[in-house]
Protein backbone atom coordinates (compact mmCIF):
# COMPACT_ATOMS: atom_id res chain seq x y z
CA UNK A 1 0.00 0.00 0.00
CA UNK A 2 2.94 2.06 0.05
CA UNK A 3 2.66 2.84 -3.73
CA UNK A 4 -0.91 3.96 -3.06
CA UNK A 5 -1.49 7.83 -4.43
CA UNK A 6 -2.43 10.43 -2.56
CA UNK A 7 -5.72 10.68 -3.68
CA UNK A 8 -6.84 13.00 -1.40
CA UNK A 9 -4.24 15.37 -2.23
CA UNK A 10 -5.09 14.69 -5.77
CA UNK A 11 -8.74 15.74 -5.08
CA UNK A 12 -8.09 18.85 -3.40
CA UNK A 13 -5.87 20.02 -6.61
CA UNK A 14 -8.15 19.52 -8.68
CA UNK A 15 -11.25 20.89 -6.69
CA UNK A 16 -8.78 24.01 -6.10
CA UNK A 17 -8.09 24.49 -9.68
CA UNK A 18 -11.97 23.84 -10.22
CA UNK A 19 -13.23 26.24 -7.54
CA UNK A 20 -10.77 28.91 -8.93
CA UNK A 21 -11.89 28.30 -12.60
CA UNK A 22 -15.70 28.76 -11.88
CA UNK A 23 -14.44 31.99 -9.85
CA UNK A 24 -12.87 33.68 -12.95
CA UNK A 25 -15.82 32.06 -15.26
CA UNK A 26 -18.54 34.43 -13.14
CA UNK A 27 -15.79 37.10 -13.68
CA UNK A 28 -16.18 36.69 -17.02
CA UNK A 29 -12.18 35.89 -17.48
CA UNK A 30 -10.76 32.72 -19.39
CA UNK A 31 -10.74 29.53 -16.55
CA UNK A 32 -6.90 29.59 -17.50
CA UNK A 33 -6.23 32.64 -15.31
CA UNK A 34 -8.11 30.74 -12.44
CA UNK A 35 -5.79 27.38 -12.98
CA UNK A 36 -2.66 30.01 -12.92
CA UNK A 37 -4.25 31.49 -9.60
CA UNK A 38 -4.72 28.12 -8.25
CA UNK A 39 -1.26 27.30 -8.81
CA UNK A 40 0.00 29.99 -7.33
CA UNK A 41 -2.25 29.00 -3.96
CA UNK A 42 -1.30 25.57 -3.89
CA UNK A 43 2.62 26.36 -4.72
CA UNK A 44 5.96 26.52 -2.59
CA UNK A 45 5.20 30.65 -2.05
CA UNK A 46 1.44 29.94 -1.20
CA UNK A 47 0.06 26.47 0.94
CA UNK A 48 2.68 24.40 -0.50
CA UNK A 49 0.47 21.78 -0.74
CA UNK A 50 1.88 20.50 -3.90
CA UNK A 51 5.30 19.39 -4.21
CA UNK A 52 5.71 15.98 -6.27
CA UNK A 53 6.57 18.39 -9.66
CA UNK A 54 7.96 16.28 -11.42
CA UNK A 55 4.94 14.29 -11.83
CA UNK A 56 3.09 17.76 -13.08
CA UNK A 57 5.89 18.55 -15.52
CA UNK A 58 5.25 15.20 -17.27
CA UNK A 59 1.12 16.13 -17.35
CA UNK A 60 2.36 19.66 -18.63
CA UNK A 61 4.57 18.48 -21.55
CA UNK A 62 1.64 16.47 -22.58
CA UNK A 63 -0.77 19.23 -21.58
CA UNK A 64 1.53 21.64 -24.49
CA UNK A 65 1.03 18.86 -27.27
CA UNK A 66 -2.66 18.40 -26.76
CA UNK A 67 -2.44 22.17 -26.60
CA UNK A 68 -0.60 22.93 -29.87
CA UNK A 69 -2.65 20.17 -31.24
CA UNK A 70 -6.10 21.45 -30.54
CA UNK A 71 -5.31 25.16 -31.90
CA UNK A 72 -3.99 23.27 -35.02
CA UNK A 73 -7.31 21.99 -35.23
CA UNK A 74 -9.47 25.13 -34.52
CA UNK A 75 -7.42 26.85 -36.97
CA UNK A 76 -8.87 27.49 -40.45
CA UNK A 77 -6.08 28.32 -43.07
CA UNK A 78 -9.13 29.67 -45.49
CA UNK A 79 -10.30 32.14 -43.03
CA UNK A 80 -6.86 33.37 -42.62
CA UNK A 81 -6.65 33.49 -46.71
CA UNK A 82 -9.56 36.06 -46.48
CA UNK A 83 -7.49 37.89 -44.26
CA UNK A 84 -3.02 37.51 -44.89
CA UNK A 85 -3.04 40.97 -46.32
CA UNK A 86 -3.71 42.24 -43.26
CA UNK A 87 -2.33 39.92 -40.49
CA UNK A 88 0.84 38.58 -41.89
CA UNK A 89 2.43 41.88 -42.56
CA UNK A 90 0.83 42.84 -38.83
CA UNK A 91 2.06 39.51 -37.36
CA UNK A 92 5.40 40.89 -39.17
CA UNK A 93 5.65 44.18 -38.18
CA UNK A 94 4.79 42.99 -34.40
CA UNK A 95 7.24 40.73 -33.97
CA UNK A 96 10.12 42.89 -35.62
CA UNK A 97 9.17 45.93 -33.44
CA UNK A 98 9.09 43.69 -30.48
CA UNK A 99 12.39 42.36 -30.80
CA UNK A 100 13.84 45.94 -31.73
CA UNK A 101 12.45 47.40 -28.56
CA UNK A 102 13.52 44.72 -26.48
CA UNK A 103 17.11 44.85 -27.93
CA UNK A 104 17.01 48.67 -27.41
CA UNK A 105 15.77 47.46 -23.45
CA UNK A 106 18.88 45.19 -22.79
CA UNK A 107 21.08 47.59 -24.00
CA UNK A 108 19.50 49.75 -21.02
CA UNK A 109 19.01 46.92 -18.01
CA UNK A 110 21.57 44.58 -19.77
CA UNK A 111 20.47 41.51 -20.84
CA UNK A 112 21.70 38.89 -22.48
CA UNK A 113 21.06 38.34 -26.12
CA UNK A 114 19.30 34.99 -25.31
CA UNK A 115 16.46 36.25 -23.02
CA UNK A 116 16.37 39.56 -24.99
CA UNK A 117 15.35 37.48 -27.98
CA UNK A 118 12.92 35.60 -25.88
CA UNK A 119 11.43 39.15 -23.99
CA UNK A 120 10.76 39.96 -27.95
CA UNK A 121 8.59 36.69 -29.21
CA UNK A 122 7.00 36.89 -25.27
CA UNK A 123 5.83 41.12 -26.24
CA UNK A 124 5.07 40.17 -29.81
CA UNK A 125 2.47 37.27 -29.08
CA UNK A 126 -1.10 37.87 -27.58
CA UNK A 127 -3.97 35.94 -25.74
CA UNK A 128 -6.18 33.90 -28.04
CA UNK A 129 -8.58 32.91 -25.35
CA UNK A 130 -8.71 36.40 -23.84
CA UNK A 131 -9.21 38.54 -27.17
CA UNK A 132 -11.89 35.96 -28.20
CA UNK A 133 -13.80 35.89 -24.92
CA UNK A 134 -13.58 39.71 -25.42
CA UNK A 135 -15.04 39.77 -28.39
CA UNK A 136 -17.83 37.75 -27.13
CA UNK A 137 -18.70 39.85 -24.90
CA UNK A 138 -18.78 43.09 -26.79
CA UNK A 139 -20.15 41.54 -29.80
CA UNK A 140 -17.68 42.26 -32.02
CA UNK A 141 -16.89 38.82 -32.90
CA UNK A 142 -18.52 38.67 -36.73
CA UNK A 143 -17.94 42.34 -37.53
CA UNK A 144 -14.91 43.86 -38.98
CA UNK A 145 -12.85 44.40 -36.04
CA UNK A 146 -13.29 40.78 -34.62
CA UNK A 147 -12.66 39.44 -38.13
CA UNK A 148 -9.25 41.35 -38.23
CA UNK A 149 -8.42 40.22 -35.07
CA UNK A 150 -8.74 37.16 -34.76
CA UNK A 151 -6.98 36.61 -38.04
CA UNK A 152 -4.11 38.19 -36.39
CA UNK A 153 -4.41 35.99 -33.57
CA UNK A 154 -4.51 32.98 -36.39
CA UNK A 155 -1.13 34.82 -38.01
CA UNK A 156 0.79 34.79 -34.21
CA UNK A 157 -0.24 30.64 -33.66
CA UNK A 158 1.13 30.07 -36.73
CA UNK A 159 4.09 32.05 -36.05
CA UNK A 160 4.82 30.67 -32.65
CA UNK A 161 5.93 27.37 -34.33
CA UNK A 162 9.19 29.11 -36.31
CA UNK A 163 9.50 31.08 -33.06
CA UNK A 164 9.70 28.15 -30.49
CA UNK A 165 12.24 26.21 -32.92
CA UNK A 166 14.11 29.57 -32.48
CA UNK A 167 14.15 29.53 -28.68
CA UNK A 168 14.71 25.50 -28.47
CA UNK A 169 18.42 26.45 -30.66
CA UNK A 170 19.40 29.85 -28.16
CA UNK A 171 21.37 27.28 -25.64
CA UNK A 172 24.85 26.69 -25.36
CA UNK A 173 25.47 26.40 -28.83
CA UNK A 174 23.23 28.83 -29.84
CA UNK A 175 21.84 29.99 -33.67
CA UNK A 176 24.54 27.63 -35.68
CA UNK A 177 24.31 27.05 -38.72
CA UNK A 178 22.61 23.61 -38.89
CA UNK A 179 20.11 25.17 -36.31
CA UNK A 180 18.98 28.17 -38.98
CA UNK A 181 18.89 25.81 -41.89
CA UNK A 182 16.27 23.54 -39.48
CA UNK A 183 14.83 26.73 -38.78
CA UNK A 184 13.89 27.60 -42.40
CA UNK A 185 12.83 24.01 -43.37
CA UNK A 186 10.29 24.21 -40.49
CA UNK A 187 8.96 26.91 -41.45
CA UNK A 188 9.18 25.81 -45.44
CA UNK A 189 7.50 22.53 -44.42
CA UNK A 190 4.48 24.72 -42.70
CA UNK A 191 4.23 26.55 -45.92
CA UNK A 192 4.38 23.89 -47.68
CA UNK A 193 1.02 21.80 -45.59
CA UNK A 194 -1.05 25.32 -45.93
CA UNK A 195 -0.48 25.51 -49.40
CA UNK A 196 -1.75 21.66 -49.82
CA UNK A 197 -4.74 22.32 -47.50
CA UNK A 198 -5.34 25.40 -49.90
CA UNK A 199 -5.47 23.35 -52.58
CA UNK A 200 -6.74 19.85 -51.77
CA UNK A 201 -10.52 21.34 -50.03
CA UNK A 202 -11.95 18.87 -47.39
CA UNK A 203 -9.66 15.88 -47.12
CA UNK A 204 -10.44 12.72 -45.49
CA UNK A 205 -8.02 10.87 -42.47
CA UNK A 206 -6.84 7.38 -42.78
CA UNK A 207 -8.97 5.16 -41.41
CA UNK A 208 -12.05 7.39 -40.71
CA UNK A 209 -14.85 5.09 -41.32
CA UNK A 210 -13.63 2.73 -38.59
CA UNK A 211 -13.05 5.86 -35.99
CA UNK A 212 -15.32 8.70 -36.60
CA UNK A 213 -18.48 8.55 -34.54
CA UNK A 214 -17.49 5.51 -32.15
CA UNK A 215 -16.97 6.82 -28.41
CA UNK A 216 -14.26 5.01 -27.74
CA UNK A 217 -11.73 4.66 -30.62
CA UNK A 218 -11.90 8.59 -31.21
CA UNK A 219 -10.57 9.56 -28.64
CA UNK A 220 -7.42 6.98 -28.96
CA UNK A 221 -7.48 7.41 -32.76
CA UNK A 222 -6.88 11.43 -31.64
CA UNK A 223 -3.76 10.57 -29.10
CA UNK A 224 -2.47 8.39 -31.62
CA UNK A 225 -2.46 11.10 -34.56
CA UNK A 226 -1.08 13.80 -31.68
CA UNK A 227 1.61 11.96 -30.40
CA UNK A 228 2.41 9.79 -33.10
CA UNK A 229 3.17 13.02 -35.09
CA UNK A 230 5.60 14.39 -32.33
CA UNK A 231 7.14 11.36 -31.86
CA UNK A 232 7.83 11.56 -35.95
CA UNK A 233 9.30 15.23 -35.53
CA UNK A 234 11.62 14.37 -32.71
CA UNK A 235 12.72 10.99 -34.41
CA UNK A 236 14.14 13.77 -37.63
CA UNK A 237 15.48 16.02 -35.17
CA UNK A 238 12.31 18.92 -35.39
CA UNK A 239 10.31 19.68 -32.62
CA UNK A 240 7.44 17.64 -31.21
CA UNK A 241 5.14 20.38 -30.68
CA UNK A 242 6.12 21.17 -33.85
CA UNK A 243 4.58 18.33 -35.23
CA UNK A 244 1.18 17.92 -32.76
CA UNK A 245 0.63 21.52 -34.46
CA UNK A 246 0.84 20.34 -37.96
CA UNK A 247 -0.79 17.08 -37.56
CA UNK A 248 -4.09 19.42 -35.83
CA UNK A 249 -3.30 21.83 -38.72
CA UNK A 250 -4.80 18.79 -41.35
CA UNK A 251 -7.44 17.49 -39.31
CA UNK A 252 -8.76 21.17 -38.71
CA UNK A 253 -8.93 21.38 -42.11
CA UNK A 254 -10.37 17.68 -43.15
CA UNK A 255 -13.93 16.27 -43.27
CA UNK A 256 -13.61 15.11 -40.19
CA UNK A 257 -12.74 18.17 -37.78
CA UNK A 258 -16.05 18.96 -36.02
CA UNK A 259 -15.95 14.71 -34.15
CA UNK A 260 -12.35 14.98 -33.71
CA UNK A 261 -12.65 18.17 -32.09
CA UNK A 262 -15.61 16.89 -30.04
CA UNK A 263 -13.48 14.24 -28.48
CA UNK A 264 -10.48 15.49 -28.14
CA UNK A 265 -11.17 18.67 -26.39
CA UNK A 266 -12.52 17.51 -23.35
CA UNK A 267 -8.80 15.52 -22.63
CA UNK A 268 -6.93 18.87 -23.80
CA UNK A 269 -9.08 20.68 -21.43
CA UNK A 270 -7.57 18.53 -18.27
CA UNK A 271 -3.92 18.87 -19.47
CA UNK A 272 -4.45 22.09 -20.18
CA UNK A 273 -5.34 22.21 -16.44
CA UNK A 274 -2.94 20.61 -15.44
CA UNK A 275 -0.22 22.83 -17.61
CA UNK A 276 -1.35 26.59 -16.21
CA UNK A 277 -1.69 25.00 -12.67
CA UNK A 278 2.41 24.04 -13.11
CA UNK A 279 3.03 27.71 -14.44
CA UNK A 280 1.14 28.79 -11.21
CA UNK A 281 3.55 26.47 -9.52
CA UNK A 282 6.81 28.18 -10.99
CA UNK A 283 5.15 31.86 -10.17
CA UNK A 284 7.07 32.77 -6.99
CA UNK A 285 5.43 35.61 -4.85
CA UNK A 286 8.64 35.97 -2.66
CA UNK A 287 10.12 37.22 -6.45
CA UNK A 288 7.34 39.50 -6.94
CA UNK A 289 7.21 41.66 -4.16
CA UNK A 290 11.07 41.82 -3.83
CA UNK A 291 10.98 43.11 -7.20
CA UNK A 292 7.47 44.35 -7.87
CA UNK A 293 8.24 48.20 -9.34
CA UNK A 294 10.42 46.20 -12.13
CA UNK A 295 7.55 43.40 -12.33
CA UNK A 296 4.83 46.81 -12.57
CA UNK A 297 7.13 49.29 -14.97
CA UNK A 298 8.00 45.84 -17.36
CA UNK A 299 4.27 45.32 -17.23
CA UNK A 300 3.02 48.92 -17.78
CA UNK A 301 5.52 49.60 -20.63
CA UNK A 302 4.86 46.63 -22.09
CA UNK A 303 1.15 47.14 -22.45
CA UNK A 304 1.31 50.71 -23.44
CA UNK A 305 4.12 49.29 -26.40
CA UNK A 306 1.86 46.43 -27.62
CA UNK A 307 -1.26 48.95 -27.52
CA UNK A 308 0.83 51.75 -29.43
CA UNK A 309 2.10 49.33 -31.90
CA UNK A 310 -0.92 47.57 -33.13
CA UNK A 311 -3.17 50.85 -33.22
CA UNK A 312 -0.05 52.17 -35.82
CA UNK A 313 0.07 48.65 -37.62
CA UNK A 314 -3.77 49.24 -37.90
CA UNK A 315 -3.66 52.38 -39.03
CA UNK A 316 -1.49 51.69 -41.79
CA UNK A 317 -3.73 49.44 -43.10
CA UNK A 318 -6.11 51.81 -43.62
CA UNK A 319 -8.81 51.12 -40.79
CA UNK A 320 -10.13 54.18 -38.57
CA UNK A 321 -8.72 55.11 -35.66
CA UNK A 322 -12.18 53.10 -33.71
CA UNK A 323 -11.35 50.01 -35.18
CA UNK A 324 -7.15 50.86 -34.68
CA UNK A 325 -7.58 51.62 -31.06
CA UNK A 326 -10.07 48.85 -30.38
CA UNK A 327 -8.18 46.18 -31.71
CA UNK A 328 -5.14 47.31 -30.49
CA UNK A 329 -6.72 47.10 -27.02
CA UNK A 330 -7.97 43.71 -27.20
CA UNK A 331 -4.69 42.27 -28.22
CA UNK A 332 -2.24 44.31 -25.81
CA UNK A 333 -2.39 41.46 -23.40
CA UNK A 334 0.84 38.78 -23.31
CA UNK A 335 -0.57 35.35 -24.71
CA UNK A 336 -0.58 32.03 -22.88
CA UNK A 337 2.12 30.74 -25.71
CA UNK A 338 4.90 33.00 -23.97
CA UNK A 339 4.53 29.99 -21.26
CA UNK A 340 5.41 27.79 -23.37
CA UNK A 341 8.60 29.55 -25.18
CA UNK A 342 10.01 30.02 -21.48
CA UNK A 343 9.71 26.86 -19.96
CA UNK A 344 11.15 25.44 -23.19
CA UNK A 345 13.99 28.08 -22.59
CA UNK A 346 14.24 27.35 -18.73
CA UNK A 347 14.29 23.21 -19.92
CA UNK A 348 17.38 23.94 -21.93
CA UNK A 349 19.21 26.62 -20.20
CA UNK A 350 19.06 29.25 -22.65
CA UNK A 351 17.81 31.56 -19.92
CA UNK A 352 17.99 32.22 -15.85
CA UNK A 353 15.81 30.82 -13.82
CA UNK A 354 15.94 34.68 -12.34
CA UNK A 355 14.83 35.97 -15.98
CA UNK A 356 12.62 33.38 -16.09
CA UNK A 357 10.54 34.22 -13.15
CA UNK A 358 10.61 37.98 -14.33
CA UNK A 359 8.43 36.78 -17.51
CA UNK A 360 6.79 34.66 -16.01
CA UNK A 361 5.43 37.53 -13.25
CA UNK A 362 5.00 40.05 -15.99
CA UNK A 363 2.72 37.51 -18.54
CA UNK A 364 0.69 36.44 -15.44
CA UNK A 365 -0.04 40.58 -14.58
CA UNK A 366 -0.89 40.64 -17.96
CA UNK A 367 -3.24 37.95 -18.07
CA UNK A 368 -4.56 38.58 -14.65
CA UNK A 369 -5.68 42.35 -15.18
CA UNK A 370 -7.59 41.67 -18.44
CA UNK A 371 -10.88 42.74 -16.96
CA UNK A 372 -9.21 46.13 -17.41
CA UNK A 373 -9.14 45.45 -21.30
CA UNK A 374 -12.34 44.27 -21.80
CA UNK A 375 -14.34 47.77 -19.44
CA UNK A 376 -11.84 49.55 -21.82
CA UNK A 377 -13.06 47.22 -25.00
CA UNK A 378 -16.82 47.85 -23.55
CA UNK A 379 -16.37 51.87 -23.36
CA UNK A 380 -14.64 51.85 -26.81
CA UNK A 381 -17.28 49.81 -28.86
CA UNK A 382 -20.18 52.67 -27.38
CA UNK A 383 -18.43 55.54 -28.53
CA UNK A 384 -17.26 53.48 -31.72
CA UNK A 385 -20.03 55.14 -33.83
CA UNK A 386 -19.52 58.77 -32.52
CA UNK A 387 -16.40 58.80 -35.22
CA UNK A 388 -14.32 60.89 -34.09
CA UNK A 389 -11.42 62.18 -35.82
CA UNK A 390 -8.75 61.52 -34.18
CA UNK A 391 -6.53 58.87 -31.48
CA UNK A 392 -6.67 62.04 -28.81
CA UNK A 393 -10.33 62.29 -28.99
CA UNK A 394 -11.02 58.37 -28.87
CA UNK A 395 -8.66 58.33 -25.74
CA UNK A 396 -10.38 60.89 -24.09
CA UNK A 397 -13.75 59.60 -24.39
CA UNK A 398 -12.46 56.48 -23.43
CA UNK A 399 -11.02 56.88 -20.16
CA UNK A 400 -12.84 60.54 -18.90
CA UNK A 401 -13.56 58.71 -15.65
CA UNK A 402 -9.98 57.93 -15.13
CA UNK A 403 -9.20 61.37 -16.52
CA UNK A 404 -11.23 62.79 -13.77
CA UNK A 405 -10.12 60.87 -11.00
CA UNK A 406 -6.76 61.84 -11.82
CA UNK A 407 -6.95 65.54 -11.85
CA UNK A 408 -8.67 65.60 -8.27
CA UNK A 409 -5.75 63.01 -6.90
CA UNK A 410 -3.23 65.26 -8.31
CA UNK A 411 -5.05 68.37 -7.04
CA UNK A 412 -5.49 66.86 -4.05
CA UNK A 413 -1.88 65.67 -3.84
CA UNK A 414 -0.82 68.97 -4.68
CA UNK A 415 -2.78 71.03 -1.78
CA UNK A 416 -1.64 68.41 0.51
CA UNK A 417 1.83 69.35 -0.02
CA UNK A 418 1.29 72.67 0.23
CA UNK A 419 -0.45 72.85 3.52
CA UNK A 420 2.77 70.07 4.17
CA UNK A 421 4.73 72.72 3.26
CA UNK A 422 2.84 75.76 5.16
CA UNK A 423 3.15 73.96 8.69
CA UNK A 424 6.37 72.71 8.41
CA UNK A 425 7.65 76.92 7.30
CA UNK A 426 5.44 77.72 10.90
CA UNK A 427 7.33 74.67 12.69
CA UNK A 428 10.69 76.21 11.47
CA UNK A 429 9.99 79.85 12.71
CA UNK A 430 8.76 78.78 16.49
CA UNK A 431 12.36 76.96 16.65
CA UNK A 432 14.23 79.12 18.51
CA UNK A 433 18.03 79.81 16.93
CA UNK A 434 20.95 79.07 18.41
CA UNK A 435 22.70 81.79 20.08
CA UNK A 436 25.65 82.79 18.35
CA UNK A 437 27.71 83.78 21.58
CA UNK A 438 27.68 80.60 23.07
Amino acid sequence: MEHTPDLTGLTFVVLTALACGMLLVRLRQPPLVGYLLAGVLLGPTGFGLVRSEGLVAIFAHIGVLLLLFVVGMELSVRALKYSWRIALPAVGLQTAGSLLFMFIASSVIGLSVSTTILLGFVVALSSTAVAIKLLQEIGSLRNRVGRITVAVLIAQDLAFLPMLLVVENLGAEGLNLRAILQIFLSILLLFAVIRMLLRQGRHHLPFYKLIVGHVDLSPLAGLVYCFGASALMGAIGLSPAYGAFLVGLAIGNSAERKPMLVVVRPIQSVMLMVFFLSIGLLLDIDFVLQNFGIVLFLFVIVTLFKTALNIFIFRIHKETWQRSFLAGVLISQIGEFSFLLTASAVTLAAISPEDSKLIISVTVFSLALSPFWLLTARRLQRIAERRLPTLKLVFDATFVGERMIARRGIRLTLRLGEILLEQGKKLIKKVPRKNKHL
